[in-house]
């Protein structure tokens, strides 16, 4: 009979923690030894046993990885993977994996992206906060207010979640134009209302929002920085519901307070949770969602499911889906 084999499931405070993971852990078959943390090293002991590491957003180090002799997969509870040392892994031949290909997160991040830039359209966080302070602000907001209608939409990055934006942005009489390493193929844009594979500088001097929507990795980090967001329109708006270091975060609030921007809406930090001293959470028409993007309750049971069904198959014998590294 072959041994259980022994899972370390990591799941930050800030994503639910041990209250999480506890879900987690009944997920598994009853073969398998599942020990749930909040912090990658927290049990030195269950780290260095482990066979598997199942992480939600929690950082897996080369230390870490070194710590646990007999690790063979590293599954990242999400669709980034940047907070494991991918190199590391590959150097001691540990496989990482993604959820990428489930489509887990799609639906409600691509919910939040409308919701931000409706948001910003609508001018719903000022109209509000005027109106709970009995200021009836409609004189004032009329001149910023506009519609999505006929706009121009620029998606950088029209994977799986990029797609569900498109889909949406269709709906809502939009113009598409993405930015990828690849372009897709002529029934996929034709699909998504006749989407445009272009430049990303061309993206940016054209789009009247830009939804980010990019892994993060070295070449993708700081994306957006300085000198690309000054290619924006200063009637453009800028949307990140995929990863906070895609942007530099302090060019963007150089640009807002300036005035070479209409507005941001951000789902997500660099770090997380973002210290008080960033800039951002105190720059003109921004609209901040604390990285809600991917946790509605079924997400969540989406993502969990995709990442034991993954660790599952694998430790079962098949070939894991989504590996990274």
């Amino acid at each position: 009979m072959t041994a259980p084999k022994n899972i370390l499931a990591v799941i930050a405070p800030h994503v639910g923690g041990r209250a999480a993971g506890a879900g987690l852990a009944t997920l598994f078959p009853g073969e398998a030894n599942v020990t749930v943390v909040e912090a990658t090293d927290e049990d030195p002991a269950a780290l260095h046993a482990a066979h598997v590491i199942i992480t939600a957003l929690s950082p897996v180090t080369a230390q870490h990885l070194a710590a646990a002799p007999d690790l063979e997969l590293v599954q990242c509870a999400s669709h980034g993977f940047e907070y494991v040392d991918v190199d590391a892994a590959r150097t001691r031949d540990v496989l990482v994996c993604n959820i990428g290909s489930s489509g887990a997160e799609s639906q409600n991040v691509a919910e939040q992206t409308f919701a931000l830039m409706l948001a910003l359209a609508k001018q719903l966080i000022p109209a509000h906060t005027a109106l709970v302070e009995a200021d009836w602000a409609l004189p004032r907001l009329q001149r910023s207010l506009t519609e999505l209608c006929g706009k121009t939409l620029g998606i950088v990055g029209l994977g799986g979640i990029g797609q569900e934006v498109a889909r949406r942005a269709v709906a809502f009489d939009m113009n598409i134009v993405y930015a990828g390493r690849r372009r897709l193929s002529e029934e996929t844009e034709a699909r998504l209302g006749g989407a445009r594979h272009v430049p990303l500088d061309e993206l940016l001097r054209t789009a009247d929002y830009v939804s980010l929507h990019a892994p993060l990795t070295d070449e993708t980090r700081h994306l957006l920085d300085a000198e690309r967001l000054a290619l924006l329109k200063p009637t453009a708006f800028v949307i990140n519901t995929a990863r906070g270091a895609l942007i530099d975060q302090d060019a963007l609030a150089d640009a807002l307070e300036k005035g070479a921007l209409a507005g941001a809406g951000i789902d997500v930090f660099d770090p997380e949770p973002p210290t008080p001293a960033l800039r951002l959470l105190k720059s003109p028409n921004v609209v901040l969602s604390p990285h809600v993007g991917g946790v509605t309750r079924e997400t969540l049971i989406r993502i969990a499911l995709a990442a034991v069904q993954n660790v599952a198959g694998f430790l079962a014998g098949g070939q894991p889906r989504d590996v990274v590294g």
